[in-house]
This record gives structure tokens, C-alpha cells and sequence, in this order.
């Protein structure tokens, strides 16, 4: 094992990272294979990284997470975007760069943990900044599918971090809400797109596509969203797949106002809004992506047992399920894992949000990744 420090000659912008890298304490930073996207970004290496000559993960190295990089990047969105909404942003671009980096990072590691914890890590972190890396993650996997660009996934992922920042200060307060919404809350929701990129414009970001993928992710296909108006080819795909993400994370997360969907439900409902919301193409992708029974969804066995999706199967109506409870509703200590192809081991049902289920981490499930 050759532990060593990056040099300011090791690396350059646009490169791909030649290995994994470390912080003097252990942590992941970065992922071989990673784009150095940014000056800032490479500084940033060069200042905390060390890296293994010989490949191997420096001993007393924590084990990656997919978990601990999307918490560390939620938190270190909530300090940037604070700062922006203040007026008080330093090298804005180049934090952002970094949050976007570890979502990256996170779906590269395990893109299955990345989708469950969107369902079973959702205390985490304030909703606000919770919601927007979840719905990066989304936006990152079907962009990805989607074959688009490096730089284009990366933009698409910079804008859902950044699309709410407009109404930063009233999003929590918003998300729990029971009452209907006021005349003042309408209209900080309606304005939130524009006001949004007045502040990532006041904040040093000039990228033309990011910034107007987050002026446009309310708009629909048939005109009706917000805040112009725009329909059809006025919007930007980039915008239609940030929203589609946004709607599915929105619809699985519980509020003040109403219980959460099950995925399988939100699915639903956003392929049948697709032709005059989103456009029919971006939710089919999403479907292919996630699949008919997402991973982290809670679902009842022909044979009786409750389990948690938790892995992709041959086809999107058979993924594995990871059994947590009996036929009679006792705890299965290890918990087997079932191929929902079988007749026997088949998927009966979706439970219901809020509906009384075994409770579990996700590092009992996914192993040493999903540790948080």
C-alpha cells in the first residue's frame, strides 16, 4: 500500500481521475473514473486528496457509502444554497459543482440504494434540501439512460439541486402545511422559477442551459405550467426531465397536508398526466428506469411475507424482495431474499404509505453502502 498526497501536477481539469480518492481522514472523496469537471474542483483535490498508488483502500478507510455521500452532499447544499438566498454566496458554482460531484458519485456507487433512499432516508435532512437531491439522483439516472452528455447529465443535476432555491425561505414551511395555500403562498410558489435564477445569477452562475432549465422545470407540455406559460419545444428537455424527477419525488414524500404515494401510485399518475404535462417520453423512460415496483418499495408476497424491493430482476414486474416479516407477521432473522418470478414468492400487493410494516436499516438490507 502506497499512500500518497496529489501533487498540483497529478491531475487536470477534464481529465478522468486515475483512482479513488481520499481525505486525510479516510472518507471517500471521489470515485475512480470521476470527471474533474472545474478548476475549483481539482484545488479542491489537491488540497484534501491522497490517493492509494497500489489501488487498495487506505487502512481504517470507512467503507463507501451511498448513504454518507448523498447526507454530506444534502448538508453542504443547505450551506450553499443558504448562502445564495442571502446574497452572501463565495464560489457558489464551484460548492455546487462539488454537491453535484457526490450525487454522482452516490448512483455510480450503487444506483439502487440512491432510489430506496429517496423513500427510506427521508428524516435525513429539512424536506428543502432533502427533496432537491433526491430529485437530482433521478435526474441523474434517466438523463444517463437517455445516453445525453457527461456536461449535459451534470447540468441537468446542477439545476435540480438548485431549482427551488428561489422560495428557500418558505419551501419547509410550505411542504408542512395543512391548510390551503394563501394568496402570498401562490404567488412565492408561481414567482420561484424566475427569482431563482436571479439569485444563481447574482451568485456567479452563467451557465445559459442550467439556468434555464431551472427558469422552465414548472412549465407543461400543453402550456399550462408556470411561469410563462411555455409548452412543446419552448421547453427544454432538460427541464421536462428535472421536472419529471421533482413530480416523483414530490408524490412519494409524505406532507402536513397529505400522506405520501406509494411509488408504484406516483408512476402511475405521472405516465397518465405525461401527454399534456411532460410529454409522454420522458415518463416512460422514468418507468423503464425505476421500474413498475421501484427499489425500497414496501409490497406483500403471495406467500404472505412483507418485504422491501431491493433489487432489479430480469424484468420490471419481477424484481427481488427481501423478505422482513413471516405470514404471521414475525420478524425472519437473516431476511431471505425472494425472486418474485415464482408463483409462490410472487408480488400481491404494494402496502399503502403508512400502512404498519416491519422496520428496518437500510444497511440490513443493502449492506455496508447504505450505512449512514
Amino acid at each position: 500500500m502506497k499512500i500518497r498526497k496529489i501533487g498540483p501536477g497529478d491531475l487536470r481539469v477534464g481529465q478522468l481521475l486515475p483512482w479513488d480518492v481520499y481525505g486525510a481522514g479516510g472518507g471517500l472523496l471521489a470515485l475512480k473514473g470521476q470527471l474533474i469537471a472545474n478548476s475549483s474542483q481539482l484545488d479542491s483535490l489537491v488540497e484534501r486528496g491522497v490517493y492509494d498508488d497500489a489501488g487498495e483502500r487506505p487502512e481504517g478507510a470507512e467503507p463507501a457509502s451511498v448513504l454518507r455521500l448523498l447526507n454530506g452532499a444534502a448538508l453542504a447544499l443547505q450551506a450553499v444554497l443558504e448562502q445564495i438566498a442571502g446574497g452572501m454566496a463565495s464560489d457558489a458554482r464551484g460548492k455546487l459543482e462539488e454537491v453535484a460531484g457526490m450525487v454522482a458519485r452516490a448512483v455510480a456507487l450503487n444506483a439502487d440504494i440512491a432510489v430506496a433512499s429517496i423513500l427510506h432516508n427521508q428524516r435525513a435532512m429539512p424536506y428543502p434540501v432533502r427533496h432537491s437531491v433526491d430529485t437530482a439522483v433521478v435526474t441523474q439516472i434517466v438523463a444517463a439512460s437517455l445516453n445525453k452528455p457527461d456536461e449535459d447529465v451534470r447540468t441537468a443535476t446542477l439545476a435540480a439541486l438548485t431549482m427551488n432555491v428561489g422560495m428557500l425561505a418558505g419551501h419547509a414551511r410550505l411542504h408542512a402545511l395543512t391548510a390551503p395555500l394563501s394568496a402570498d403562498d401562490r404567488r412565492l410558489i408561481q414567482a420561484h422559477p424566475q427569482a431563482g435564477v436571479a439569485l444563481l445569477r447574482q451568485a456567479g452562475v452563467d451557465h445559459p442551459d442550467w439556468l434555464s432549465c431551472v427558469l422552465h422545470h414548472h412549465e407543461n407540455e400543453d402550456g399550462s405550467g408556470y411561469p410563462s406559460g411555455k409548452g412543446g419545444a419552448q421547453v427544454p428537455e432538460s427541464a421536462k426531465l428535472v421536472a419529471l424527477a421533482d413530480r416523483y419525488c414530490a408524490r412519494v414524500s409524505q406532507r402536513g397536508y397529505r400522506q405520501s404515494l406509494a411509488p408504484n401510485a406516483a408512476l402511475r399518475d405521472i405516465l397518465l398526466e405525461g401527454k399534456t404535462t411532460l410529454g409522454s417520453l420522458p415518463a416512460a423512460v422514468l418507468i423503464r428506469e425505476l421500474g413498475i415496483y421501484p427499489i425500497g418499495t414496501r409490497v406483500r408476497l403471495r406467500n404472505g411475507e412483507i418485504g422491501v424491493v431491493s433489487r432489479k430482476g430480469l424484468n420490471s414486474t419481477s424484481p427481488w424482495v427481501t423478505s422482513l416479516t413471516g405470514p404471521r407477521g414475525a420478524p425472519l432473522d437473516p431476511f431471505p431474499q425472494r425472486d418474485t418470478r415464482s408463483d409462490q414468492n410472487g408480488i400481491r400487493e404494494v402496502l399503502a404509505p403508512g400502512e404498519p410494516a416491519a422496520e428496518f436499516r437500510m444497511s440490513q438490507v443493502w449492506g455496508s453502502a447504505a450505512l449512514p
